[in-house]
């Protein structure tokens, strides 16, 4: 059988391109390029607005039973001049440091950061790599589209509470205010890339990182990433976000697995024989993940894509407000 791994998302092979399995359809990386990223961008272009509008129904029911999270400062020791953003207020612009860009207005305008204003950003990561644009047979979205959903209703939240959120990659800058949603929506709809682990980018001290993702990477992989956000140090939150057909392996009979990531593929005369296996393998890496984020100071949930988002980003946003 195909191993818990990154090659988990593997549906049965024989089913038409465009149907709700993955077993006939290259989605993999294999083919990467200009063209393929453009017609990926232009696709998830085309969904981001129903997008939003789930995301804030979300984040709308949510809101109801939620207070805004009490963040303490870490100290007003310098910490970056980062450009000018919208919902920022002009009297928080360094005239001096905008006067040496030599860009134009707004582009020019620069604001003195503290190390205490930096940690209020709250970083968010998807991941967007070939397992989890993937769904099975029944369910109505791939397991990206749900983890977009999820951290938009977060952010929705958090800017709601007057904090600010930045994507977690390179280039990427904080947003705030009611238009913030918008920026972030719009920068989530970039090309992703393919590693299905955040970037290394540099964080400030005792900042909050919220992942989502399915997290079957070797758990070596995941223990290394957690420690280096601790060594900054941050905290957070890390959420796996399943399919109900990687959770339950619901086939039956002779099937034929075909990896997603250039996994390769297996062939297993009765699926139903090897369930229990798989069952423990994914436990074991479930409990694998709860101890690394333990240690690391990170809370840990699961979520599958047939069940309510509300409940889901409930509970994210409590523990987050316990970091």
């Amino acid at each position: 059988m195909a191993e818990v791994g990154r090659s988990a998302g593997a549906g049965p092979i024989g089913t038409q391109p465009g149907s709700t399995q993955a077993g006939s359809t290259q989605l993999g990386g294999t083919a990467a390029g200009a063209p393929a990223a453009a017609r990926r961008a232009e696709a998830i272009g085309v969904r981001l607005p129903p997008l939003l509008v789930a995301a804030d129904r979300v984040a709308a029911t949510v809101a109801q039973g939620v207070h805004g999270r009490r963040r303490v400062g870490q100290g007003d020791s310098f910490w970056q001049f980062r450009r000018f953003v919208a919902g920022d207020s002009v009297t928080r612009i360094d005239w001096r440091q905008s006067a040496k860009s030599g860009r134009p207005v707004p582009e020019g305008w620069f604001v003195r950061e503290t190390e205490w204003e930096a940690a209020q950003t709250v970083f968010l990561w998807r991941d967007g790599s070939a397992s989890m644009r993937w769904r099975s047979r029944g369910v109505d979205l791939e397991k990206r589209d749900r983890a977009s959903v999820l951290l938009l209703a977060l952010a929705s939240l958090l800017l709601r509470g007057g904090e600010r959120v930045q994507l977690l990659r390179p280039g990427a800058r904080p947003v705030a205010g009611r238009f913030g949603l918008d920026r972030l929506a719009a920068d989530l709809g970039l090309p992703d890339d393919e590693d299905g682990l955040p970037p290394s980018v540099p964080l400030p001290r005792h900042a909050s990182v919220v992942l989502f993702g399915d997290f079957l990477s070797p758990l070596e992989e995941i223990q290394a990433l957690l420690a280096r956000f601790a060594a900054v140090p941050v905290t957070g939150y890390l959420l796996q976000v399943l399919d109900p057909a990687e959770a339950l392996l619901p086939y039956a009979g002779r099937i034929r697995f075909r990896g997603v990531e250039r996994d390769g593929e297996a062939l297993i005369p009765r699926v139903e024989n090897v369930r229990d296996a798989y069952a423990k393998r994914l436990q074991a890496q479930q409990a694998g993940l709860a101890t690394l984020c333990a240690a690391a100071g990170f809370g840990f949930g699961i979520h599958r894509t047939d069940h309510a988002p509300e409940s889901a980003l409930l509970t994210l946003y409590a523990g987050l407000g316990q970091r």
